[in-house]
């Protein structure tokens, strides 16, 4: 969620709500409408106090680049559901489009790179490529056809496997694409990178409207996935963030009411990060899919403040992503991965899942195994658990995960 809730002065999450806990302790109230007119307020106030910074992708006066000062390239392709802004630099809006349009963004990534940060200016403008994360060419295609032939020829140089990554909340189109850059290249994902990127407002304030905008995608999402699965790919990856992770979760059950849930064998890894999205509604999504044939994996964490605050606005409903129970979640079928003791660089612990630096690279060292073929040498067992293992050696007793399966519980720390 980039930029969500970078408030002035007094406007903080922690302050909000212990305004709201006090009010209601004052007027005695019944709390549930309270809450939800405080909820309200706390949102028209955040965006009206937020960092109204610019979402410009292209430079309109590029500065020179030096390959001495590059430490990757990365061809992001994109299918977004958002109108075309009337600023070049921005490229893509917050508006929704009235069918899918398709582009590819080049990117560069800067020497001084550090995993699990995106080196950007702070202004949301374009910055310097010796310094930052920058756009150095965008390719618009004129139609689903001439993107399928462009997506194809790149997946048939990239091993035969796609990266989809479905973006979060309060996200501008330019903070999709920094994303999907620091993921592919941190992961060093060997496949092609495609950002479905839907029309979110970029606004704190507008939760509603971005959650129409994923309802208003989900046949976009289902008709992306299915183009790419008629290319040569043998392999479709998916990582969900946010509200991001209710926009997959609708588009997965749409297939599985089709009678093709898993795109015809293709479908690899789905990794759920910090998924906004009720519990009550996961359920039936899971029940309508069917146990998978992989297990899903879902990234949580109780400290995750952004989920607490959706929570609220959704009237106090659980969400996935900081859900308490998960054996519940893992009869569904997922293998749960609760990073509650990992450290996060954001201040709301929402992107643990990519600004984590040990975390992101492991996830990497899965993601470079095919799916189809992680499962043939785990012999049945749960791909997941190597993760786990792997980020319980590292990070150190002090800050163990728990992995949830189907089948087991596994609490990993140092030396495990």
């Amino acid at each position: 969620m980039p930029g969500a809730f970078d408030c002035c002065g007094p406007c903080s999450v922690q302050t909000v709500f212990g305004r709201m806990d006090a009010s209601a302790t004052r007027q005695g109230q019944v709390r549930v409408r309270l809450n939800s007119l405080i909820v309200i307020a706390c949102v028209v106030a955040i965006g009206g106090c937020a960092n109204h910074r610019r979402h410009e992708l292209v430079a309109a006066q590029p500065v020179a680049i030096s390959d001495a000062d590059i430490a990757a390239r990365h061809g992001i392709f994109v299918a977004t559901t958002r109108s075309p802004s009337a600023e070049a630099s921005v490229v893509f809006g917050s508006g929704r489009a009235s069918g899918v349009n398709f582009a590819r963004v080049d990117m560069t990534v800067p020497k001084g790179h550090q995993t699990g940060n995106i080196e950007r200016a702070k202004d949301g403008r374009p910055g310097d490529p010796a310094k930052d994360f920058t756009a150095q060419d965008v390719v618009l295609y004129p139609s689903e056809a001439a993107f399928g032939k462009a997506v194809g020829i790149d997946i048939a140089e990239h091993e035969d496997r796609v990266l989809v990554f479905v973006h979060g909340y309060n996200t501008g189109f330019d903070d999709g694409v920094y994303r999907m850059t620091q993921l592919v290249n941190d992961t060093k994902y060997p496949g092609t990178p495609v950002l479905f990127s839907w029309a979110s407002a970029a606004k704190t304030a507008n939760y509603v409207y971005d959650n129409n905008s994923t309802t208003a995608a989900r046949d976009d999402l289902e008709a992306t996935l299915r183009l790419l699965a008629k290319s040569r790919a043998k392999s479709i990856d998916i990582i969900a963030h946010s509200m991001g992770n209710w926009l997959t979760m609708e588009t997965l059950r749409q297939l599985a009411i089709s009678g093709d849930r898993d795109l015809g064998g293709k479908l690899g890894y789905v990794v759920l990060a910090s998924p906004d999205i009720d519990v009550d509604v996961f359920k039936k999504q899971m029940a309508r899919y069917g146990i998978p044939d992989r297990p899903f994996a879902v990234l949580l964490s109780d400290d995750d403040r952004a989920l607490k605050f959706s929570s609220l606005i959704a009237g106090n409903q659980a969400r996935v992503g900081d859900y308490s129970n998960a054996a519940e979640l893992a009869d569904l079928g997922v293998v749960v991965v609760d990073l509650s003791a990992i450290e996060s660089s954001d201040r709301l612990n929402h992107a643990k899942f990519a600004n984590n630096p040990v975390l992101v690279q492991l996830i990497g060292d899965r993601l470079s195994v095919p799916a189809s073929l992680a499962s043939a040498e785990r012999r049945g067992s749960q791909p997941i658990d190597d993760l786990g293992k792997g980020v319980g050696k590292a990070v150190g007793s002090v800050a163990e995960i728990i992995i949830t399966t189907p089948f087991k519980i596994l609490t990993l720390g140092a030396g495990q």
